[in-house]
């Protein structure tokens, strides 16, 4: 890279002050803000006007982790992307940033303008109130907003027309349900949801990552000696659940159970989001359940896992403590969903009093390594919707190899349940309605992180949605939706937010 494109490309915290001290000298600083991945004629055309407004144009570029425009995004590396916009003559400064929160470094940068393509303002007021919510704060700094004619043209659309970046089958099944659904369609459903008062029963985890490296064979056991690297702890399970939850619905209720010694409390608080109201209830016999997973660093793979629980059901007082705080809440809320992962707290007598006591029920039992397969979806007799992955239809109806869609209406005949999705991994996913119909879904996924949590930020965003008679075409798209989402992220580092699905959506469905 030549020296002088090298210069111009800068940390986000030395360039704060560079543009304070630009700013005392009588200088007018333009900011612009976003992907920039393939540079077009729209680009160059928004950043020419950019450049017009002031004396020092700065251009802040969302790193990798950041960016949810879809499959195959982004194309270029962050630092390629600086790369690029550095060696254009109207950009000053460059800068790569973090973007979890949108605007967040134009609020920290605080410019005198900050630049913003016209058809990207109107995008973004469509994806998510969140994002006026933001760009109002940003209209109340002292920066002034400069709408360009720039992005006339769309990276997504480019990508999505030239790139391949799905199969012939994906393609297909893209363009007939754009053909019935507009994006527009997607987004007031999405919206439709946020008064939806929800309350979901679960299974706490804490998942903590323990990264680390091989140092060789041990001299004296059948092992591999590992060194410590690093590590990380997130809010796993139903307090997961309820994140992903609350990106959707503005009111969502949380119970679940802690251990009463080194119950980590404080953590898990810290941890959901505002408008998650956690009530939480104690064992003496067990701890707040933890699962530790050993991870070699470089090659991002699991090594082993550790838990920490107590898989026996609560004790018998326990159980009508709970129960009796379920009779009195549940009714208050439009929808119960139950995040079942057979560690101890869903016992037969608190389902069959949720089932008894709830107007709308949706649950999700997981099939894992701590339960062995015991924690089946034949402990419930009614339901308005399951949602499960295919080994676990499966198990409950003892067929191994028979087609998938015969083994799930086999399940619902079994049930008293309306609706059923099933998902197949790198197959998608099928549904199946109250008359038994049928639809299948490609998955949107092209890039795989991690498919930790992944289930959980499925069933958290198809739940509302079939429940209050979204068609299953549509939840089952929405589910996949999220499901490509989900795989790019950590464990259960972060939530599925709405505005980064819509954002998905839109580009998907160019």
């Amino acid at each position: 890279m030549e020296e002088s494109i090298k210069s111009k490309i800068i940390p986000f915290s030395n360039l704060t002050e560079k543009i304070r001290t630009l700013q005392k000298e009588g200088k007018t600083v333009v900011q612009t803000h976003g992907v920039f991945d393939l540079i077009h004629p729209g680009h160059i055309k928004h950043l020419n006007s950019a450049r017009s407004e002031g004396d020092i144009l700065v251009a802040t570029v969302i790193r990798d982790v950041d960016v949810r425009r879809g499959p195959g995004r982004p194309v270029f590396p962050d630092a390629l992307r600086a790369e690029n916009l550095a060696s254009l003559q109207q950009v000053d400064f460059v800068s790569i940033v973090n973007d979890e929160t949108p605007f967040e470094c134009v609020k920290a940068l605080n410019p005198d303008v900050f630049a913003k393509g016209k058809t990207h303002k109107e995008r973004e007021q469509k994806i998510d109130e969140k994002i006026g919510n933001i760009e109002k704060e940003l209209n109340q700094s002292k920066a002034k907003i400069h709408e360009t004619e720039g992005f006339s043209f769309s990276s997504s659309t480019f990508v999505n027309s030239f790139m391949n970046i799905y199969p012939d089958e994906t393609r297909n099944y893209l363009e007939n349900f754009k053909n019935k659904y507009s994006f527009q369609n997607i987004s007031e459903t999405l919206n439709n949801l946020s008064d939806l008062k929800v309350l979901l029963i679960g299974d706490g985890i804490l998942d903590e990552y323990h990264y680390c490296e091989s140092m060789g064979k041990s001299a004296k056991a059948h092992l591999v000696v590992n060194k410590a690297l690093d590590h990380e702890v997130f809010n796993g399970g139903a307090f997961a659940v309820a994140n992903h939850i609350a990106s959707l619905c503005d009111s969502v209720q949380l119970v679940s159970l802690l251990g009463k010694k080194n119950s980590q409390e404080e953590f898990i608080r810290n941890n959901l989001k505002p408008n998650v109201s956690p009530h939480f209830f104690y064992r003496n016999d067990g701890p707040t359940i933890v699962k530790k997973r050993y991870i070699n660093q470089y090659l991002n793979q699991k090594l082993f896992e550790i838990n920490y629980l107590n898989g026996d059901n609560i004790c018998e007082s326990d159980e009508d403590i709970i129960i009796e705080y379920l009779e009195s809440a549940v009714p208050d809320f439009d929808l119960l969903l139950v995040s079942d992962f057979g560690h101890g707290l869903i016992s037969k007598k608190i389902i069959n009093t949720l089932e008894k006591i709830s107007k709308t029920l949706a649950v999700n039992t997981q099939t894992n390594g701590a339960n062995r397969g015991f924690n089946l979806i034949t402990k419930y007799n009614s339901a308005t919707f399951l949602c499960l992955d295919e080994p676990e239809v499966r198990l409950a109806t003892q067929e191994k190899t028979t087609e998938i869609e015969t083994v799930a209406k086999k399940l619902l005949e079994n049930l008293d349940a309306k609706n059923l999705i099933v998902t197949l991994g790198k197959k998608g996913s099928i549904a199946l309605n109250d008359n038994r119909d049928a639809c299948r879904t490609p998955i949107f996924s092209s890039k795989v992180v991690d498919t930790v949590g992944a289930g959980d930020a499925f069933f958290a965003y198809t739940a509302p949605c079939v429940t209050t008679g979204v068609p299953m075409e549509v939840a089952s798209f929405i589910g996949n939706a999220v499901g490509a989402l989900a795989v790019q992220i950590v464990g259960n580092k972060s939530s599925v937010e709405k505005y980064e699905l819509l954002e998905f959506i839109h580009s998907i469905l160019k």
